[in-house]
C-alpha cells in the first residue's frame, strides 16, 4: 500500500500545472449551512470548474496492457461525473458496473482512524497515553519505548513493517487463501526492535493500524468490525460497504481483479485465462487477514463519497477529534494525519487517502471545504509495481480546468 500512496504522491504533483482560478467557496451539498458555521477549512486557492472531457479522455482506451477496467466519480458544488471503462469481466466482456463494489485496501485505515477517534471523544481512549497501557502484553517490555495512541495513527510510531511479501505474484499465488491472525502479524514484525524513537520520523505502513484495531477490541470488547459497522455504517446507511473478515469473496455487481502471469513456453498456465497474447489469473477471491484493521474493507464510489462527506462535515467526529484528521505531525517529510494523507498543490488543499488490493489500485479525497471530491477504482494486471498511469491521469482531469485555446 506504500507503494499506491507513492504513486498518488506523483500524481497529485501533476496537478500543479492544471491549476486555474474559479468561484469560491460555498456550502456543502446537502448541509443548508454555510462553510464556517461547519468549521471547514476554506481552501486559499479556488478550484477549476470540472472538466468532464478531461475525466473522459483519462479513462479512455481500457483495457490495455496495466489496466482491464476503471471508475471514476467526481462529485461537488460545481456538479458531478460518473464514467466507467473497460470491462468487469474478461471472458464475457461485460462493462464496468456504476455500481461496482471494490477492494478499498489502505483507505479501511480512514475507517480504523475514524473508530479511534470516536472512542477518545467517549472518553474510553486517551491519545497521548501509551498504546501499551492498553495492550500490556503485546510490544516486548525494554525494547520498545512508549508509543502513543496518536503516533499509531500518524504513522509515527516506529514500529518495524509485516515481513509478508504480500505483493509478490509468488508468494501471493502459495498463500492466497491463507488466514493470519492479528496477533500473528505483529509477532512476525516485532523481532528487528524499533525502526525509530516515537515521534521522530513519520513511515507509512499497515502495522500501526493492525494494533490500532486490536486497541479498539481491547476497549470495546468486540471484533474491530462490529464497531465499524455499529459506529459507521449503520449510522450513515453505508450498505454497500462491508468488513469481510472470513469471506474472500466480493458481494455484488463487481469488476473482477486479475494478475497476469507468463508463462515460459506454449499456452497459458493451468487455471490462467488466455486474454489475446496474455494469460490473467482472476485474483478477485483472496484472504484479506494480512492487512486487516489496515485494508481490508470492500466498498462502492458512491458509499465512499457520503463517508468523506460525513466525515468532513463532523458528523462522525466533535470538531476536538475532527481537527486529528487534518493535523500532519510537524516533521521532515510529513504529508500523513490520523487517517487521511494531505496534498497541497499551488495552494490548494486535497486531503484523502489511497488503497491497493490484489487487482485493484483506489483513491479518494476532497478538498476540506468539500467542493471537490473523488473516487475511484482501476483494476492492475500487476501486483506490487508501481501505480498506474491511468491513476495519475484521473487524479489530474479531476482537477483540471477547461482546456485553453
Amino acid at each position: 500500500m506504500a507503494v499506491l500512496h507513492r504513486g498518488l504522491r506523483v500524481g497529485m504533483a501533476l496537478l500543479a500545472s492544471f491549476m486555474t482560478p474559479a468561484c469560491g467557496p460555498e456550502a456543502p451539498e446537502g448541509t443548508g449551512l454555510e462553510v464556517g458555521e461547519l468549521g471547514l477549512e476554506v481552501d486559499p486557492a479556488p478550484l477549476p470548474p470540472l472538466n468532464r472531457e478531461a475525466l473522459r479522455q483519462a479513462i479512455a482506451g481500457l483495457p490495455n496492457a496495466e489496466v482491464s477496467g476503471a471508475l471514476v466519480r467526481v462529485t461537488g458544488a460545481d456538479g458531478r461525473w460518473l464514467g466507467t471503462s473497460g470491462v468487469a469481466d474478461v471472458r464475457t466482456g461485460a462493462p464496468v458496473p456504476a455500481d461496482a463494489h471494490f477492494r478499498i485496501g489502505s483507505m479501511t485505515k480512514t475507517f480504523t482512524a475514524t473508530v479511534v477517534l470516536q472512542l477518545a471523544a467517549e472518553g474510553r481512549v486517551d491519545l497521548d497515553r501509551p498504546v501499551q497501557d492498553y495492550l500490556p502484553r503485546l510490544l516486548p517490555a525494554g525494547v520498545y519505548a512508549p508509543i502513543t495512541v496518536r503516533q499509531l495513527l500518524n504513522h509515527t510510531h516506529g514500529l518495524p513493517g509485516v515481513p509478508v511479501p504480500q505483493k509478490d505474484p509468488e508468494w501471493f499465488f502459495e498463500n492466497r487463501f491463507r488466514r493470519f491472525s492479528p496477533r500473528e502479524l505483529v509477532s512476525l514484525a516485532l523481532p528487528p526492535g524499533p525502526r525509530f524513537a516515537p515521534g521522530t520520523r513519520q513511515e507509512y505502513g499497515n502495522i500501526g493500524y493492525i494494533v490500532a484495531g486490536l486497541l479498539i477490541e481491547q476497549v470495546t470488547g468486540r471484533p474491530y468490525g462490529d464497531a465499524v459497522r455499529e459506529r459507521i455504517l449503520r449510522p450513515l446507511h453505508l450498505r454497500d460497504t462491508f468488513v469481510p473478515g472470513n469471506d474472500v469473496t466480493i458481494p455484488g455487481r463487481h469488476a473482477h481483479g486479475y494478475e497476469e502471469v507468463t508463462p515460459e513456453d506454449g499456452p497459458c498456465p493451468a487455471g490462467a485465462i488466455p486474454y489475446g497474447t496474455r494469460c490473467l489469473v482472476d485474483v478477485t477471491e483472496a484472504s484479506q487477514s494480512v492487512p486487516w484493521a489496515a485494508g481490508e474493507m470492500i466498498s462502492t464510489a458512491e458509499d465512499l463519497d457520503r463517508f468523506l462527506v460525513a466525515l468532513f462535515q463532523g458528523r462522525l467526529l466533535p470538531r476536538k477529534q475532527l481537527e486529528e484528521l487534518f493535523t500532519v505531525p510537524d516533521l521532515p517529510g510529513a504529508s500523513y494525519s490520523a487517517g487521511l494523507t494531505r496534498y497541497e498543490i499551488n495552494g490548494v488543499l486535497f486531503w484523502g487517502k489511497s488503497g491497493d488490493r490484489h487487482g485493484y489500485n483506489n483513491g479518494m479525497g476532497a478538498t476540506r471545504d468539500l467542493r471537490r471530491r473523488l473516487v475511484y477504482s482501476v483494476n492492475t494486471l500487476h501486483m506490487g509495481g508501481d501505480q498506474p498511469a491511468i491513476a495519475a491521469r484521473i487524479i489530474a482531469a479531476a482537477l483540471q480546468g477547461p482546456s485553453r485555446p
